[in-house]
């Protein structure tokens, strides 16, 4: 397993969202990104959770939350396990009373509670391989859905302009990019 940040949330051509994971360490080919497509309200909850906006009442992702905490568990950490026909597959691995239990999850629940938790994300080497594509593709940020220009990171991080050039790039590789084109 490999560990990974969130490196922000963008939009593919047909206005698919998607979530950008990056190693925290670099591959020695190049800097690389996973991008996973995920719906939008997932989109919304990852970003308002990057942010550390609030909401008037909470998301489901900040419910369940809150439950893991009511009940005595805490998210210990998230892990991308497979790429299987274009599906991505995650589990949690939450510490309880009882001892460590793991829990299956769509990527996207897990990432949003993940970074609502800050617990810890990785990446099984397979699913980097096969799902990874070059940084500088991705331009080192991404467009969040409201069409502004600026990402956040996994730490809360300041949003940061991007290079507008690398974007377009990304774009035209995401227009003609298929997600059976990750199968594993």
């Amino acid at each position: 397993m490999i560990q990974v940040r969130v490196l922000g949330i963008a939009l593919d051509q047909s206005g698919q969202h998607l979530v950008l994971l990056r190693p925290l360490a670099d591959d020695p080919d190049g800097p690389v990104v996973v991008p996973i497509w995920i719906g939008r309200n997932e989109a919304n909850s990852i970003l308002i959770a990057l942010s550390s906006e609030s909401t008037p009442r909470p998301l489901t992702h900040d419910l369940m939350t809150t439950l893991l905490g009511t009940l005595g568990a805490r998210l210990e950490r998230v892990e991308v396990t497979k790429l299987d026909e274009g599906t991505f597959y995650a589990e949690l691995t939450l510490v309880t009373r009882q001892g460590p239990r793991i829990v299956d999850a769509r990527p996207s629940d897990a990432i949003a509670l993940a970074v609502r938790s800050e617990a810890s994300i990785w990446i099984a080497e397979q699913v980097l391989e096969d799902a990874g594509i070059p940084a500088e593709l991705a331009g080192e940020a991404a467009s969040e859905p409201s069409g502004s220009s600026h990402h956040g990171d996994a730490s809360g991080g300041a949003a940061m302009p991007i290079d507008e050039s690398k974007l377009e790039e990304f774009k035209r590789f995401l227009d003609d990019v298929d997600p059976e084109d990750f199968e594993g």
